[in-house]
């Protein structure tokens, strides 16, 4: 440990403690109108050495013993072989509807009696003197096995690798393994090297909270039985003993709504009384309506899109903007058929022709994936359904949106912490973290220059049509919005997608090359999303006190091996499971993802924006949401100069545009019950009971996530997977309860108006 410490045991008693006044402390703690902030709770925090958040103060402890062994062999064995199975369950989960995705809590838990074991059973011997037991199993080792666990578990890099799904489903093109590998590393270590260059703006201020963070730092201390504030006097059952309950309770439950009882899941129950109403089912419908029944008993549904880890004001913000844009503007737009809308679902994940079937791409394309001009002039535009044309729109708006309002309340703190070292944050875990030795930036420099030369490699000696200057460019725009939308993540748990503006600079720098497209948003938008992936395991390093040179090279050697895999158990799984991506498929791995990345695809790259979005196209007013984001928070900040303290300081539109950026394949049937859910648990508990919130709240969501991944694990390859699929085929499979909610029309996804055969809708030239 000496290499990663450079002082004696140090703790908050260290620090002289300030006699400042409370002004004072809320301006050290936050350069900007912080709506987390709890004047009186922060000025206690700051003053007692702990953080001025009291979520923080509940999960994280205010103190820290290097003398903690942490860079042990054996978490590094623990750590890799978790990194392995990690990823490839997630892999393996990333095609199925719905899914799980397993964030490294299960190895979380797993990995804590493991290690129990190795320090019980495992002889205290050294082997080319390095120790195999060093004693029993420590917080710190089990936090650098869990983020190496944890690499496996980014959503982002199997959207990395579904580039390699749409390539080989869509476009019949299957390039060896070593381009992937070079495509996958390249995205996520460069996105890894920008994270850690940018951790002075994304890690280190206080006010970086970082929700997500804490169900594992509350997990880590009710398993290593540390105590840290904020219960206060409630009484009841050990963290512990209400995990192992939780956990036991939610794998059990989910055997009901995702195996025995899928009408639970998709309980749209108004849509069974009247299943052939179509306005009705267009309504309350969950496969293909707008989600107006509002109820689900399946935990993967409303864990979709996030846990009830996102502040109130935040959800206030989401649950709003959804009820607006997709429950009266929607509603309005479908049913005065704009954009011919009628003749296809209300919500879909698919693009559509002229008849009202799926778009059929390879009637339009040649023979190395280019636009073919005159058999697309020959055969249709392509048509969005209308909560698929919505959800553009408001990715419009939220680029602009992100900058205007980075630009408007960060402005100051972003300058500051441009300036600012770690030892001068104004909070004590900083502090505490800036007596290890720090990573220097020309290390996360080399991985950078070493990863990049790597993807022009990959992009040069393959056929991508991908030039080197859109390659250099699409990295300049995911550094460059780094930064804005990690904040405004770190503080709401809702992130900014850049997918959309990736995907518009290259349709029209490249237009007619989906494959080109497809890289440009990797490199854009993905290594943008790997970033603040890091950047949220930096802060979590920062939470537990973990050396930085330890995780540095922890998260690198992880995922190098996280990613080659995913990228076997891929291959395994299109050679292995029937009709996968295919939108019947069983078993549910019908690739929602990989649908609509290659629905983009077609939209950017084949046909590209120009034909989509320009002047005189179909929808070209969604254009016009780019000025809407700019101008919403400009009103924001101007209300709020003139009145400070009003409701307007917990509005944000970036979270209310970005916030909907899971549909599709999100719907209602994800949305409603977490704002739900949400409500309960970050409203009205947290304000009634507080103590109770504070003591289970974060273990009850990591327990329901460790239980349903589980659950699905046992479902599939106990039940589902073997004999081909075969078991209980005439009767659990086949009953009521798992068929009804299919046997609508909003399972099966009618449209409000049918064409007569042969009949078109829609333009007579595009």
């Amino acid at each position: 440990m000496a290499v990663d410490f450079q002082d004696e045991r140090y703790s908050p008693t260290d620090f002289e403690k300030s006699d400042i006044k409370a002004q004072e402390v809320l301006e050290t703690i936050a350069d900007f109108d912080d709506p987390n902030i709890d004047r009186d709770g922060a000025i206690v925090g700051v003053l007692e050495d702990d953080s001025p958040y009291p979520e923080v103060r509940s999960a994280v402890a205010n103190t820290d013993d290097p003398s903690i062994p942490c860079n042990s062999f054996r978490a590094w064995v623990m750590g890799i072989a978790w990194a392995i199975l990690i990823s490839g369950l997630n892999q393996f989960f990333f095609f199925r509807y719905p899914s799980v995705s397993i964030s490294g809590i299960a190895a979380q838990l797993l990995s804590f009696p493991v290690g129990r074991a190795w320090a019980k059973v495992v002889p205290n011997v050294r082997v080319f003197g390095i120790k195999m037991n060093p004693g029993p199993f420590s917080i710190k080792e089990h936090v650098l096995v869990t983020i190496m666990a944890s690499v496996g578990g980014y959503c982002a890099c199997f959207d990395r690798t579904d580039i390699i799904a749409v390539q080989r489903v869509y476009y019949g093109q299957t390039y060896s393994f070593i381009y992937q590998w070079m495509v996958v590393m390249s995205t996520q270590l460069i996105g890894f090297s920008i994270g850690g260059i940018l951790r002075r703006f994304l890690v280190q201020p206080p006010s970086m909270i970082w929700p997500s963070n804490l169900v594992t730092c509350a997990l880590f201390n009710t398993l290593h039985s540390q105590t840290y504030a904020g219960i206060g006097t409630h009484g009841g059952i050990s963290r512990e003993r209400f995990f192992f309950y939780a956990w036991m309770g939610g794998l059990l439950w989910y055997f009901v709504p995702g195996y025995l009882f899928q009408g639970l899941s998709y309980f749209s129950w108004v849509c069974w009384i009247v299943p052939d109403n179509i306005v009705v089912n267009q309504m309350f419908g969950y496969v293909s309506g707008l989600g107006m029944s509002m109820v689900t008993f399946d935990w993967s549904q409303i864990s979709y899109i996030g846990k009830f880890l996102t502040r109130r004001w935040a959800e206030a913000n989401i649950a709003s903007g959804f009820v607006f844009f997709f429950w009266l503007v929607v509603p309005a737009l479908y049913y005065t058929n704009t954009w011919d809308s009628k003749y296809m679902p209300i919500s879909s994940r698919t693009s559509f022709d002229n008849t009202g079937a799926p778009y059929n791409i390879s009637r339009i394309i040649n023979s190395d994936a280019s636009l073919n001009l005159k058999a697309y002039q020959e055969y249709s535009p392509l048509f969005l359904s209308t909560t698929f044309a919505m959800s553009y729109a408001l990715s419009f708006a939220s680029i602009t949106s992100t900058l205007m309002h980075a630009f408007l309340f960060f402005r100051k703190q972003i300058w500051v912490q441009s300036r600012r070292s770690m030892h001068e944050q104004p909070d004590i875990h900083a502090r505490l973290m800036s007596k290890y030795k720090q990573v220097p930036e020309w290390w996360y420099m080399i991985v950078f220059l070493i990863m990049f030369v790597i993807g022009v490699i990959s992009i040069e000696l393959w056929h991508t049509e991908f030039p080197v200057w859109a390659f250099v460019l699409s990295l300049t725009i995911a550094f460059f919005y780094v930064v804005p939308i990690g904040m405004i993540q770190a503080i709401t748990n809702q992130q900014v997608g850049l997918n959309v503006i990736t995907e518009l600079v290259v349709g029209y720098a490249l237009p007619g090359k989906p494959i080109a497209m497809m890289m440009f948003k990797t490199w854009g938008y993905i290594t943008m999303y790997q970033a603040l992936t890091f950047a949220s395991d930096f802060k979590l390093g920062h939470y537990m006190k973990i050396p930085p040179r330890t995780m540095f090279w922890g998260q690198v050697v992880a995922t190098a091996i996280a990613g080659t895999v995913q990228l076997g158990v891929q291959a395994w799984m299109f050679s292995n499971i029937p009709d996968i991506c295919n939108p019947h498929q069983k078993n549910g791995f019908i690739c929602p993802n990989t649908e609509v990345f290659g629905t983009a695809s077609f939209i950017w790259g084949v046909i590209g924006p120009q034909r989509q979005f320009s002047s005189g196209q179909v929808y070209h007013a969604l254009v016009y949401f780019f000025l809407v984001g700019a101008l919403c928070p400009v009103i924001a900040w101007l209300i709020s100069l003139k009145w400070p303290n009003s409701f307007i300081r917990y509005v944000n539109f970036p979270v209310i545009f970005s916030g909907m950026g899971a549909i599709p394949p999100a719907s209602a049937l994800n949305y409603v019950p977490w704002a739900i859910v949400g409500f309960i648990f970050q409203y009205i508990i947290r304000r009634k009971h507080f103590s109770w919130w504070t003591k289970y709240n974060y273990v009850l969501s990591a327990a329901m996530d460790a239980g349903l991944a589980v659950s699905i694990i046992l479902i599939f390859f106990c039940l589902q997977y073997p004999n081909n699929g075969t078991i209980a085929l005439n009767t659990i499979q086949s009953w009521w309860g798992n068929t009804v909610y299919m046997a609508t029309a909003d399972g099966k996804a009618k449209p409000l108006l049918a064409l007569p055969k042969g009949s078109t809708f829609g333009p007579t030239t595009w």
